[in-house]
């Protein structure tokens, strides 16, 4: 499933959490934050502001900590290699990455560059693909949907379903792994991906 924008507006981080999470973003150390609860660097095109914003209320309502490097006050002020250290650093001390992964974040530099960083560092088990196209558009015209053949992805089940197996599977928000070899795709919810 691919979101389409304006998915998690109902999801949006009220004002004053918004000020909460810019001071917590400001002084944030994954090494020490990761002791309390689960961190995530959300990986994202400033230009889709909006739209993250709604999906950094989801994942803190599920528990995570949120990293959004245009919040960081420790972030030099000009792009430079102390910004690619900084970048680097924060994805290492992270338990978890998720790559908003539009249109536009598809085609930057940096978010592959950073995408690159958390498959080396956080692969398969602790990253995620949230892909997000434009309402109207149709799934196979995404622009990143081999990212989805390699990559674990967030899915959302409206309904509550037993897969072939016979497990119900409930209605939430899951991260679902590729298939593998044999044919088999593997989901777990959100919530306890993001505490493993």
């Amino acid at each position: 499933m691919i979101f389409e924008r304006g998915y998690f507006d109902n999801n949006l981080v009220t004002e004053d959490k918004i000020e909460k999470s810019l001071r917590d973003v400001k002084n944030f150390s994954a090494y020490r934050e990761s002791s309390t609860r689960a961190t995530v660097f959300l990986s994202h095109k400033h230009d889709d502001l909006k739209d993250l914003r709604g999906v950094v209320g989801m994942l803190e309502d599920l528990g995570a900590k949120v990293y959004i490097d245009s919040m960081d006050n420790k972030m030099p002020e000009e792009t430079n290699g102390d910004t690619a250290h900084r970048i680097k650093d924060v994805i290492k001390g992270c338990k978890k990455f998720v790559l908003l992964a539009t249109d536009k974040a598809i085609e930057s530099y940096w978010c592959n560059w950073e995408l690159g960083i958390g498959d080396t560092h956080r692969y398969i088990d602790n990253i995620a693909v949230l892909a997000m196209k434009d309402r109207g558009t149709y799934d196979h015209n995404f622009k990143g949907n081999e990212y989805l053949q390699i990559y674990p992805a967030i899915i959302f089940h409206e309904k509550g379903f037993n897969n072939r197996w016979g497990n119900y599977i409930e209605p939430g928000f899951w991260v679902r792994k590729p298939m593998n070899s044999e044919g088999v795709t593997r989901i777990t919810k959100l919530d306890e991906w993001l505490k493993q």
